[in-house]
């Protein structure tokens, strides 16, 4: 995929933006389709309160601060993987399913993806804000998104907890919510994989960067 900059999509409005305007209608078809299909609404509403609170941020700042449609792109896939992902109860999670089939593994890691895509896929959008919208020092910029999807997958873990502790008062359903499958370290692993793919979409854009700029 071509890494585009913020200038080169220069600040056209939105009906001049085709791409933006794929992505809006092909999200919102798949956002309608997941939560008409879904067999538990209930947990549907509850996992897409983020992806609403992330929509409202980029229209609300749409004019404000417009990202290249490279992290537009990012921003695009994880929002996909992240409502797949609340379909269904991540145990039932039918891709997960598979995988766990395929690469006989003990759990569906569905969820595990999705943190893995947390980190990988919004790190760059995060630099971006970073660098073009607050124009911080070059080197926070790759350093802080590191630190922000650390900050917020321990955040996330907390908010899931308080969830499922105030909703499904400690049930067999509050441990499908939270999405542990047996594994104590649950939490741990789902933080670590955000933090890995922080590191690595990080080092990617920094070495992208060197390369473009000799």
């Amino acid at each position: 995929m071509t890494v585009t900059t913020r200038q080169a999509i220069l600040r056209k409005p939105f009906l001049r933006q085709p791409l933006h305007m794929a992505y809006m209608v092909l999200f919102l078809t798949f956002w309608i389709y997941s939560a008409i299909t879904t067999p538990d609404l209930i947990n549907w509403f509850t996992e897409n309160s983020l992806t609403l609170s992330l929509l409202i941020f980029l229209v609300a700042f749409y004019n404000i601060f417009r990202f290249s449609d490279t992290s537009y792109t990012l921003i695009f896939l994880f929002l996909l993987l992240h409502v797949y992902g609340s379909q269904y109860e991540y145990p039932d999670n039918p891709f997960g399913e598979w995988l766990q089939v395929e690469f006989n593994q003990p759990r569906n890691n569905y969820d595990r993806l999705v943190h893995l895509g947390f980190g990988l896929l919004l790190s760059y959008p995060m630099h971006e804000v970073l660098a073009y919208g607050f124009r911080i020092r070059r080197i926070l910029s790759y350093l802080l998104p590191i630190e922000f999807v650390l900050s917020l997958g321990a955040l996330y873990e907390l908010a899931e907890w308080a969830v499922a502790d105030l909703f499904y008062k400690g049930s067999e359903q509050g441990m499908d919510f939270l999405g542990m499958q047996g594994d104590i370290w649950d939490a741990q692993k789902d933080i670590a994989l955000g933090f890995a793919g922080s590191v690595l979409a990080m080092c990617i854009t920094y070495l992208l960067n060197r390369f473009r700029s000799r």
